[in-house]
């Protein structure tokens, strides 16, 4: 039977704190002679194993149930929108948390805001953490042993927990008016105070709750809080204790449309997949009291908590969805490496026991520590990610299996880029790209880089006309025929050093034009604009049947030109 009117009910138990340990139970505080909620999880060594090693000493305070009890960790975010830069680092550190000890790493969807759903924002997310190399091991998407994923499928489990928080006298409904919510609020804005919900409805006999319920009334469910909260230890931020009950009203637990709210759906959940350690944003910190009430009223034992810091912009301002280029959507359009938005994001915070640039995945697990994560937020300088780009982009240039998926990529990009203008389909040749991509190494930071109109002249022959040439010296033609003969004597042998030797010695043979001219015809003849890569490089990508060919398309007109113009005078003749 349910007693939805009862006053709450609250069984008085002992703190498990000494007495000489209270002056430390605030915000951040630290015990003396206290365990870290870690203690019993060692780390493994192979980051496919699936299951923690317990070290040898336990302690029975800690926030884990057992030495033995295995790591599983969740990223639960709301498909309200699209996956963005601080979502994926919340996602990061759960992951690598998940592989350094063994475990598990669970994809859980809190989509019970249904007015504020995004369509396709749930595929995007799973997307985006698969394209960023961290895919979940349960997820809507995979299944697993512990789903449903998706809190929407979970509505009976949520509700059959709010009844049994109402009949045990730790819940109660509440029908106040969405109007009379507002006045409270107002009045206490009023007179200066922060709004909070005067637990009314909490002194309802049954009766009333009945007769209510019987006339149709809409109605939530609130849980009852209540002074008392114990102090837990956060992996990041130390002791904390904060009695929720004497600055907050009752919270709602249930909508009136029926579904929970997030105090509710998280702890329900966390429960029933067996979640080990929750990681989430320091934002949760405060309310993870009030979350820690409903552990002890359902009888449940709460998992080990971390609060990570916030990620922020370099000026300390916060980051807004606002921004559009947060969203790692944006980040795979413009090219940038999952490897790369990965290592910056660590290499801003905390928990490594270096810092450097350049990290892969095994080294980020492998260096990862929590016990060395800050509590101050994290500033991420997105202004250098081009130089991480770049970093990660040379390294798997470098890496014989990772760089034909780069090749592959680079030719779906030059087909896309270059639809029509592509003369000559040898340019999508695995070698050719593969020979660009070594020589351009270190010099680019993105493969879209080599795609822009700077970098054309690799895959598209530039019109270039021999009057644009002409205009540049009077000696263009003899130029031009001294680099068809240094070409054809170098034969396959072309170097940057052996060609920029030859190059120097080219110009000392021209009359009037001086060395910088003659780069200046060079460049243009061979790819079409006046910067970019040293004329010896741009020969060096282009081989010698390429230069040649260029060379010479540029010669053919003008010669035609020029004996149609002596036709022309003995005709007048």
């Amino acid at each position: 039977m349910l007693f939805p009117g009862a006053a709450c009910l609250w069984a008085a138990r002992g703190s498990n704190l000494l007495k000489s340990g209270r002056k430390y139970l605030h915000l951040g505080g630290k015990a003396p002679g206290r365990r870290s909620p870690l203690d019993g999880v060692a780390p493994v060594g192979n980051a496919d194993s699936w299951r923690a090693e317990p070290r040898a000493t336990v302690t029975k305070n800690r926030c884990c149930s057992s030495g033995s009890r295995d790591v599983r960790v969740r990223f639960a975010p709301s498909p309200t929108g699209f996956l963005h830069l601080g979502g994926l680092r919340t996602a990061l550190y759960n992951y690598i948390f998940a592989k350094k000890y063994g475990g598990s790493f669970v994809l859980r969807l809190e989509d019970t805001d249904q007015s504020r759903l995004v369509p396709g924002a749930d595929e995007a997310i799973e997307d985006m953490l698969e394209w960023a190399g961290i895919p979940p091991d349960e997820s809507p998407r995979r299944g697993g042993p512990a789903g449903p994923y998706q809190q929407s499928q979970r509505l009976d489990l949520y509700n059959q927990t709010a009844l049994q928080l109402v009949e045990s006298g730790h819940a109660y409904y509440c029908f106040c008016s969405t109007q009379r919510l507002e006045l409270l609020k107002k009045e206490a804005l009023r007179s200066g105070q922060t709004p909070r919900y005067d637990n009314r409805c909490r002194h309802l006999r049954a009766d009333q709750v009945q007769e209510k319920i019987s006339q149709g009334i809409p109605y939530v469910i609130r849980f009852c809080l209540e002074s008392g909260v114990e102090p837990f230890q956060d992996l990041i931020f130390g002791w904390n204790h904060h009695e929720v009950a004497q600055v907050e009203g009752d919270p709602v637990v249930i909508k009136a449309d029926g579904f929970p709210t997030y105090h509710l759906a998280n702890i329900v959940d966390d429960h029933h997949m067996r979640i080990s350690h929750v990681l989430r944003g320091s934002e949760w910190l405060i309310s993870t009291a009030k979350h820690l009430l409903m552990y002890r009223a359902l009888g449940w034992e709460p998992p080990t908590f971390g609060h990570l810091p916030l990620l922020m912009n370099k000026d300390g301002s916060k980051l807004s969805k606002r921004q559009g280029d947060i969203f790692i959507q944006s980040f795979q359009r413009a090219g940038v490496l999952p490897e790369a938005l990965l290592d910056i994001t660590t290499n801003c915070g905390s928990g490594f026991t270096s810092n450097r640039m350049g990290r892969r995945m095994d080294e980020l697990i492998s260096e990862f520590n929590p016990s060395k994560i800050t509590t101050h937020s994290a500033l991420i300088d997105l202004e250098k990610l081009p130089e991480f780009n770049r970093i990660h982009l040379q390294q798997q240039i470098e890496d014989e299996e990772q760089c034909r998926l780069l090749v592959k990529d680079l030719q779906e990009q030059i087909q896309r880029a270059y639809p029509e203008e592509l003369q000559d389909k040898e340019v999508l040749h695995e070698n050719y790209i593969t020979h660009i991509l070594h020589l351009r190494k270190g010099h680019v930071c993105s493969l879209k880089e080599l795609v822009s109109p700077g970098y054309a002249y690799l895959w598209v022959r530039p019109s270039v006309s021999y009057q644009q040439v002409a205009a540049l010296t009077s000696e263009a033609q003899h130029i031009v025929s001294l680099v068809l003969r240094m070409v054809e004597a170098r034969g396959g042998d072309l170097s940057v050093d052996l060609l920029s030797g030859d190059l120097k010695a080219l110009a000392k043979n021209t009359k009037a034009t001086k060395y910088r001219d003659v780069m200046k015809l060079l460049r243009l003849t061979l790819s079409g604009v006046q910067q970019g890569p040293s004329v010896a490089e741009i020969m060096v990508s282009l081989g010698p049947t390429e230069i040649i060919h260029r060379f010479q398309n540029l010669l053919l007109p003008s010669q035609m030109a020029m004996k149609s113009s002596a036709l022309d005078r003995a005709l007048k003749e």
